[in-house]
């Protein structure tokens, strides 16, 4: 692997700017038709995405699925598929600028749950800087102040999942090649949301199938792209500015879907990122 830290955020920053649209674009969709039919078209894409490069990777689709852990593997695109299906209702009810500053918490459940999950070390400087950054997240949902809206606490379970997700997903690394978890990510999660999704099928406008068609290319780009990331670039080099997706989905809902930006959010959002950057940092020093 080649190592070009310059390009590698590059690529993160573009990656980042991909996955945001195709959030705004989940957002439109999911509030015309039904959030499994919309995830479930969506994961039919992203399977032939995934079996496309499982397979040039590992020359085989039956070397790509060789696992000793299926398990495992089937869990882990069952939870990314339900994470999926959660996060784009957090569109609908709460918006993009909501749900992505609570839903940046992601990085500190995986500090958290690191421990007990995967047995690793969390020193008192990282469970410090969880405990300022869950404080960052009850700013942004101001529990106790007028009415607590139950919605919003869809973003912070699309969180604990993803994390969960990725814990799961460095468990697996420990027997199982990247290929081989890529190509269970959209195989599981494709079959597994097309068992729900038939049940919910609704016809859908002939404009809204563009708005499909760019939903299923933003997705396969952005993962083609974040996989060109980690190809020329150490992870911790990049990952910080995976935050920047915070940044390109608020603009977006801000500026074309007609949100607001309200101070409590920036200010918990602020926390939220500063801690989690913290985390990544101590992290990578304990690394």
């Amino acid at each position: 692997m080649q190592n070009n830290p310059r390009l590698g955020i590059m690529l993160m920053i573009a990656t980042t700017f991909v996955f945001a649209v195709q959030d705004g674009i989940s957002r439109h969709l999911a509030g015309e038709y039904n959030v499994i039919m919309i995830v479930m078209i969506r994961y039919w894409f992203f399977a032939a995405f995934v079996i496309s490069i499982a397979t040039k990777q590992s020359g085989s689709i039956r070397a790509a699925a060789a696992t000793k852990q299926p398990i495992l593997q089937i869990t882990r695109g069952t939870l990314l598929a339900l994470e999926i299906c959660v996060m784009v209702s957090g569109f609908v009810l709460l918006g993009l600028v909501e749900s992505h500053a609570v839903f940046a918490c992601y990085p500190l459940l995986i500090a958290a749950l690191s421990g007990p999950v995967l047995g690793e070390q969390v020193g008192w400087r990282r469970w410090t800087a969880i405990g300022i950054g869950f404080v960052g997240v009850l700013v942004i949902l101001q529990p106790g102040y007028a009415v607590f809206a139950p919605a919003a606490v869809i973003p912070l379970a699309a969180a604990f999942m993803f994390a969960l997700y990725g814990l799961l997903t460095r468990y697996a690394a420990r027997k199982d090649t990247t290929a081989t978890s890529f190509f269970w990510t959209g195989t599981a999660g494709a079959v597994v949301m097309t068992v729900a999704g038939v049940w919910f099928w609704e016809p859908m406008s002939a404009a809204d199938w563009r708005w499909m068609a760019a939903l299923c290319v933003t997705g396969a780009g952005g993962h083609w792209l974040l996989i060109k990331t980690y190809e020329v670039a150490e992870a911790s080099e990049v990952q910080p500015f995976a935050y920047l997706q915070l940044v390109f989905a608020s603009a977006i809902g801000i500026f074309l879907l007609g949100e607001t930006l309200r101070p409590n959010v920036a200010l918990g959002a602020a926390i939220v990122v500063a801690a989690g950057l913290f985390t990544l940092w101590r992290a990578k020093k304990a690394a």
